[in-house]
């Protein structure tokens, strides 16, 4: 692994040497971060089918199993789930992860691993980092590499592009939505992405464990005095008493952004005793991934994650102490 220089070479130079390789190169494995979502996932099989209709030799493994919502996407089925990777391979494609521990994969660092993320905080771990914080999903710099490797994009590589910038730009409402990410799914529909039964599949199939917790994870919400800050707990009991699996509980912080004058939330979910995950929104230019590294974390602007020890109390007081920050612009 190459030590991390001070900073990344400019996006098109590094796309240039993960197309050298793709082309110079046959077996390839890519993964991405630990209970993947819609562009880690659909990045990840986006760039499969590419390396598939070049004639390569790839395989995508994940450690943890394809959440519901993307079990219909094309090569779902194929995704292989594993602790540790103990083959060598040409290349190892890591999407959309802060560091090289995020897969969570045993003998991932001993790869030649190819880092591809969008987010600027991301650590340069891989022997190649491609960064691009200018795209909305790494599902949009798939396609860039679709469009450089000379591939057209078949309907399974459209889907998961799709997919990919469907999830990671809320639908097309976040602040990262840009005309070029218009553009972009303007030519994947005409390459055969079915819009409709893309969403009905991702918005629309849910089961029942996850509507039951959604109603536990409501009754807890609460907003602070200036009513600009809210925030939702869901604690082990509730995901005993739904029956609900972790993937449930995705999503869950978005119902309490869409109250009006609310303009930054928080999502704890509760791991363990005194262990807290928690995702971070916000509306406009409020900047909750400034928050959120504070805390070890990151992501976008209006869409970021960390974690946090303690009693719940305490976590909750610091965290949203730090979206008051966020929201006021002062210190609190």
């Amino acid at each position: 692994m190459n030590g991390e220089p001070a900073e990344p070479a400019p996006a098109s130079a590094m796309l240039s040497q993960v197309v050298e390789l793709i082309e110079s190169k046959n077996r390839f494995m890519i993964t991405a971060h630990v209970r993947p979502d819609g562009d880690s996932l659909g990045s990840s099989l986006a760039l499969y089918w590419i390396l598939v209709a070049l004639g390569k030799d790839p395989v995508v493994i994940m450690r943890d199993r394809v959440p519901h919502a993307y079990r219909t996407l094309p090569g779902a089925a194929e995704v292989l789930t594993m602790p540790e990777i103990t083959e060598p391979f040409d290349g190892a494609f890591v999407i959309e992860c802060s560091d090289i521990d995020r897969p969570g994969l045993v003998g991932l660092e001993k790869q030649n691993v190819v880092n591809i993320d969008h987010h600027s905080t991301t650590a340069l771990f891989g022997n190649i980092n491609w960064i691009d914080s200018t795209a909305s999903a790494v599902g949009e710099m798939i396609y860039n590499l679709c469009k450089a490797l000379g591939v057209t994009p078949t309907k399974e590589i459209a889907t998961c592009i799709y997919t990919a910038l469907l999830t990671d730009t809320g639908s097309f409402q976040f602040s990262n939505t840009t005309e070029r990410t218009f553009k972009i799914a303007s030519e994947l529909v005409r390459r055969g992405v079915e819009p409709a039964m893309v969403s009905q599949a991702l918005y629309y199939s849910y089961p029942f464990s996850k509507i039951k917790l959604l109603g536990l994870a409501l009754s807890t919400l609460e907003r602070d005095e200036t009513g600009q800050i809210a925030w939702i707990r869901v604690s082990r009991e509730a995901m005993v008493e739904a029956d609900a699996s972790e993937e449930d509980a995705d999503g869950i912080v978005n119902y309490a952004l869409s109250i009006g004058e609310v303009k930054a939330v928080a999502f704890f979910k509760e791991l363990d005793d005194k262990a807290w995950r928690i995702s971070l929104r916000s509306k406009n230019k409020i900047n909750v991934a400034r928050v959120a590294e504070t805390f070890g974390g990151g992501g976008h602007k209006n869409a970021a994650g960390c974690g946090a020890e303690g009693e719940f109390d305490d976590v909750c007081l610091r965290v949203i102490t730090g979206l008051k920050e966020a929201v006021l612009g002062v210190r609190v």
